[in-house]
């Protein structure tokens, strides 16, 4: 039988990295089923045992990090140093799930209450057994491992679909863990296109974390409504950054850059969005265009990963101009075939594309507003909310601000900022997705809460009974007035 193949590409300049097969729902389903056995053997582990495990799968990982960052490199475009970044930040996740899913999962106590007080109540996590993991193409090993590490500490087996346009890293990691223990494949990787996706949310795994588009959620949620799988969705952003008139501007400038221009743009908790207050706009506008200029495409950021997206920036820059923008670095010329100078924008109107959709390149708006009030009223009109971040010298503000922001995540002074400390969750509300990987909350997101209740002694009023006494019943109403109507 002829095995069909699908090839990887460096986007710089097309060339074939290396061709990979397309997995059908025969080879999903096959994954799946021998994900089921690893996982029965993965949970007699124990969390001491899969603590071990983890560590000595991280350490495999960090000696030959350089291996790594260079498969990250080739099939992302991005510079390799930006893919060793990113390898040590998947790292980090690793190895902080590792080391806490006990102290997160493990049974602990819980107060029974006056009218349960002869129960002894517990609450503990079990895995789900098997999870399936879509990953993107922006960040293939920082992002996947933050459902990957997670679920695994959790005591689940992994079946993961790497982006088409980055599968190499997906079977680099599999091939590492197979290398560590042939005989357990509690973590296995099937590659294929969007349908291969598709066959991995029907195929009876018991949980898909998702990371990707808006639109490509909505249809990883339709198939996975088909069996009720629940799902996690980490999907995209149009993060606002303000900028209060007592902040550093060399800081806040040197952060834009870095949120807007890293990665060419393609970071979906990164900056799109500047609402900068009148007094100081023009200063830091300024300082961000200066620092700006001096990016070179392909050197401080790779190419577009994706060729379409180019088609998607474009429009969004022809769009912002035509309904009244400035461009005041670069603009429609700065789009290439593959790499995109840096872009920004000014005086953007809101109801404008460019700044109601996901732009994902390397582009910035910049915009004036009055007050900080006016800018968090601006950062919250979007439908997305996934991170943002405020700047300004004083913490108790920045505090008070960040607290008004309707989005996952929010960074004063800096951007990002969460994404480097494991212990934090991360995930958005509204278009940006729903659920947390990452954290405590990223533990029992691939976990599922258990009750218990031992009865240590007959209750005095004795109430779960269909032969129920007057005498108990007078009672229990006489003790509900007391506790609860005064």
């Amino acid at each position: 039988m002829t095995v069909e193949m699908f090839d990887s590409l460096d986007p710089r300049d097309d060339a074939v990295l290396a061709s990979y097969p397309v997995a059908g729902e025969q080879e999903v389903q096959g994954a799946v089923e021998r994900g089921r056995t690893a996982a029965r053997w993965w949970a007699e582990q124990g969390f001491d045992g899969r603590k071990r495990w983890l560590l000595e799968f991280k350490r495999a990982i960090a000696a030959d990090a350089q291996s790594l960052a260079r498969v990250i490199s080739r099939e992302t475009g991005k510079p390799v140093d930006d893919a060793l970044l990113e390898v040590m930040l998947a790292v980090e996740h690793l190895d902080w799930a590792a080391k806490n899913a006990e102290k997160t999962l493990r049974r602990r106590k819980v107060a029974a209450g006056l009218v349960s007080s002869n129960q002894a109540a517990s609450v503990g996590y079990r895995p789900f057994g098997v999870v399936g993991v879509i990953g993107p193409w922006n960040y293939p090993l920082y992002t996947p491992m933050g459902s990957i590490s997670y679920a695994l500490a959790a005591g689940n087996a992994i079946v993961f679909k790497p982006s088409e346009l980055t599968p190499g890293v997906g079977v680099w990691l599999a091939e590492k863990w197979e290398s560590m223990a042939p005989m357990q494949p509690v973590l296995q990787v099937v590659t294929g296109l969007g349908a291969t996706g598709a066959a991995l949310c029907r195929s009876g795994v018991d949980k898909i974390a998702f990371t990707g588009s808006t639109a490509t959620a909505k249809k990883v949620m339709a198939t996975c409504a088909e069996t009720l799988t629940p799902m996690v969705a980490e999907c995209g952003g149009k993060d606002a950054m303000l900028v209060a008139e007592d902040a550093d501007l060399d800081a806040a400038a040197d952060f834009a850059v870095f949120g807007g221009f890293g990665n060419a743009g393609q970071t979906c908790v990164g900056v799109e969005r500047i609402y900068v207050c009148a007094p100081v706009y023009e200063e830091f506008l300024a300082k961000l265009v200066t620092r700006a200029g001096k990016l070179t495409p392909g050197e401080s950021y790779g190419p577009m990963t994706l060729g379409s997206q180019t088609a998607v920036v474009r429009g969004h820059i022809a769009a912002a101009l035509k309904d009244g923008a400035t461009a005041v670095l670069g603009g429609l010329d700065s789009v290439d075939e593959r790499y995109i100078s840096p872009v920004i924008l000014t005086g953007v109107p809101e109801d404008s594309a460019a700044m109601r959709e996901e732009t994902f390149g390397p582009v910035l708006i910049v915009n004036q507003v009055p007050d900080l009030a006016e800018a968090v009223e601006l950062a919250n009109a979007s439908k997305y909310g996934l991170a943002g971040s405020v700047f300004t010298k004083s913490k108790a503000r920045g505090r008070a601000v960040a607290a008004q922001l309707e989005t996952g995540g929010v960074t004063v002074n800096s951007v990002l900022g969460f994404a480097g400390v494991a212990a934090l969750p991360l995930g958005g509300v509204g278009d940006s997705g729903f659920g947390r990987i990452h954290g405590a909350d990223g533990l029992r997101e691939f976990s599922a809460a258990s009750a218990r209740t031992v009865q240590k002694f007959h209750a005095p009023l004795n109430l779960l009974t269909m032969a129920r006494k007057r005498r108990d019943m007078t009672i229990a109403a006489a003790l509900l007035k007391f506790r609860h109507a005064r």
